[in-house]
């Protein structure tokens, strides 16, 4: 199963990286990437990137490592929530 959802999510990542200028032309400009990516064409790159997240985050499921990746984003958090002895 996790072979065709990472395929599948592959395959979108790649529409969207291929298709930024229809998708810029039906959905619009977006402000956030406007403003934070520069003054023209910002959301074609934010709409780029998009893609590109979403067809890093497919090969990360398709290759059954998204446990692993997110173990190792979120270690910075975990690595202190063991209980420490109290001394008495």
């Amino acid at each position: 199963m996790n072979i065709i959802i990472g395929l599948m999510g592959i395959a979108l990542g790649f529409v969207i990286v291929l298709k930024s200028e229809w998708l810029l032309e039906n959905f619009g400009r977006i402000g956030f990437f406007e403003d934070k990516l520069g003054t023209e064409g910002g959301s074609r790159l934010g709409y780029k990137l998009a893609g590109i997240v979403i067809i890093f985050f497919g090969v990360l499921v398709l290759t059954g490592m998204m446990k692993d990746f997110a173990l190792w984003v979120l270690s910075p958090l975990t690595r202190y929530s063991q209980q420490m002895p109290i001394a008495n």
